[in-house]
């Protein structure tokens, strides 16, 4: 059973999300503001939030960069009627982990939170193995608990999906990652197969951690080099 908050002024979809995530057997969290959902959110209770943009008091984009600002890594699947391209974009270069357009079917809505759900347990099993909160690798020290990024002991700005991405790399570090891996693991969301998304984010952490940490294997994805 996962305690789930659903952030949503809407009642009536709010009710038909706990409706069926109670039937799932989770334990669903309704309420209807940006800054309760926030509270909420931060308190620790909770396992992943379903986060509408709409909201009153404070719109979820603000409630998600507050949420990660913080340094929570809470999966948070956004629910919104808000389904153009720059939203999309928006809500996943804020932290997002999956997005979703209204309306939608609950069906699809129930496979990316079991998606989020096993991805959030794996992730808090590998970080609780470790000694500490922090990955080091080449001289790329990257901070889980702040979310800050450091380069020599310099400390480089990393936005939200370019530090997923340097983090999934360092956690493999010598291994080689396919794309579909990465878009995977970071995005987790219904990209156009043929989309760049990954080259243009690995073109990003080049640029802020040194050409050559990230190593092109032809044919098969991308290594990140110590």
């Amino acid at each position: 059973m996962a305690r789930i908050l659903i952030v949503e002024d809407e009642a009536r979809i709010a009710s038909f999300i706990a409706k069926g995530l109670r039937a799932d057997g989770h334990q669903a969290t309704v309420v209807g503001d940006g800054p309760t959902g926030l509270d909420l959110a931060l308190a620790g209770e909770h396992d992943l939030v379903i986060l509408d943009i709409g909201l009153p008091g404070m719109d979820g984009f603000e409630v998600l960069d507050q949420l990660r600002s913080q340094g929570s890594r809470l999966p948070v699947v956004v629910l919104t009627a808000r389904d153009s391209v720059t939203d999309t974009v928006s809500a996943l270069e804020g932290g997002a982990d999956d997005y979703m357009a209204k309306p939608f079917r609950y069906a699809e809505l129930q496979a990316r939170i079991r998606l989020r759900l096993r991805q959030g347990q794996a992730a808090g099993d590998a970080v609780s193995s470790a000694t500490s909160d922090a990955l080091e690798v080449g001289g790329v020290h990257l901070d889980l608990r702040t979310r800050r990024a450091r380069v020599g002991g310099q400390q480089v700005d990393l936005s939200a999906r370019e530090f997923a991405l340097a983090e999934i790399f360092m956690r493999n570090a010598g291994q080689v990652l396919s794309r579909e891996q990465l878009l995977d693991h970071v995005w987790g969301f219904d990209f156009d197969p043929g989309s760049n998304v990954v080259d243009v984010y690995v073109g990003y952490l080049r640029k802020k951690f040194g050409a050559r940490c990230i190593t092109t294997v032809r044919g098969m994805g991308y290594r990140f080099d110590a």
